[in-house]
């Protein structure tokens, strides 16, 4: 498993030219993008991608820009305070009873909005002893419920491995959860095999939890690979992403929750973007994403409904934004209260050339 050297980003460039996803003249230019932050694409994006959309929503979320090169005076290397919420390698305790368990630090994909997009890559994986001393915290705290995997994304991990961790945590009485956060079934689905599906379901319950942003992600072979979750009772649950360019409107989110309900996968977050170094051409305002949530109540079932949050930067927490949570106290400018009931301010310097598109009334922009 290879990290996210220089040389492999280039490589992925390279991968982007043959499949026309960016052109001769973009090799060098974005160099220093690769140089900085990590690239790298699937076969199964390529093939949904369309080379000849210079808006392809799928495009968009995997081929990087030079416009990553911008940073504003808001946008912060760990955004949500990971680093801040981490007593071991390998683990975010930023919750009582839950925890990330980080045992992979490299992804199929790179996408260029993620937070983490600055430190996956940089090394494959815990080490034996690492992975041990983080079980180690987990066995410690009788109060730890739930283990998250995250990563990096523990779905490419092999199989034998991640076996080996799940059945090291079902080995703590403790842990009543294991949830798993994962792009594989969408961006890599030949990783679904049987063998997988088996690993996966002799650990349950085990929820999945599939990030994807746009419905064009989903071709037959993911749609195939969700099935064969879903069939071997493993519970599909959603993660998106309110996208500037990619999702910000509510045909295009209409779209997307029908899919994932359509393949049995329950929407539940849909995330204000985080304040991640160079991702300010992605972001919306929070007054868009109000507005887009409203207009979806009246479009889709509630089985379609995700829940709008803000993950509070800081480390403290997720934070549904709603007018029980959130209080505009001047434009652009908000308190959010966390799930403790402390209130923290959060200026939305995006919102000053804001403009919305929530009407859903025309294609995606």
């Amino acid at each position: 498993m290879d990290g996210n050297t220089p040389k492999n980003s280039q490589n992925s460039l390279y991968k982007l030219y043959k499949q026309r996803l960016i052109d001769a003249s973009q090799l060098s230019e974005l160099q220093p993008v690769a140089q900085q932050f990590g690239v790298a694409i699937t076969t199964a994006m390529t093939g949904q991608a369309d080379p000849a959309d210079p808006d392809c929503p799928v495009a968009a979320q995997f081929v990087p820009d030079v416009r990553e090169l911008t940073v504003l005076e808001q946008e912060l290397h760990d955004p949500i305070g990971d680093h801040e919420h981490a007593p071991v390698k390998g683990i975010i305790h930023r919750y009582p009873d839950r925890v990330l368990l980080t045992p992979v630090y490299v992804c199929p994909v790179y996408c260029r909005f993620c937070f983490r997009r600055e430190d996956v890559g940089s090394e494959p994986m815990l080490s034996d002893e690492e992975l041990e001393a983080a079980l180690d915290y987990i066995r410690n705290d009788e109060g730890i419920w739930e283990v998250i995997l995250s990563g990096g994304d523990p779905l490419i991990l092999s199989p034998r491995r991640l076996q080996n961790i799940l059945k090291k945590l079902r080995e703590i009485g403790h842990v009543k959860i294991i949830r798993i956060h994962t792009r594989v079934p969408v961006v890599k689905p030949g990783a679904i095999t049987a063998e997988l599906v088996t690993i996966l379901r002799a650990a349950n319950p085990v929820y999945i939890v599939i990030h994807t942003n746009h419905a064009q992600e989903f071709g037959e072979a993911a749609e195939d690979a969700c099935a064969a979750l879903a069939d071997a009772g493993l519970p599909l649950l959603s993660q998106s992403v309110l996208l500037k360019g990619v999702n910000n409107d509510a045909k295009t989110l209409e779209s997307l929750m029908r899919k994932l309900v359509e393949n049995r996968i329950r929407p539940y977050y849909l995330h204000h973007a985080d304040q991640a170094r160079g991702t300010s051409h992605f972001r919306t305002t929070i007054r868009e994403g109000l507005e887009l949530t409203t207009a979806l109540r009246g479009r889709l079932s509630g089985l379609c409904q995700p829940q709008y949050v803000l993950d509070i930067p800081g480390g403290h927490g997720k934070s549904p934004l709603s007018a029980d949570w959130l209080t505009e106290t001047a434009p652009g400018n908000w308190e959010v209260r966390d799930f403790r009931g402390n209130s923290h301010p959060f200026v939305d310097k995006d919102a000053k050339n804001a403009t919305c598109a929530v009407t859903g009334d025309s294609d995606a922009e």
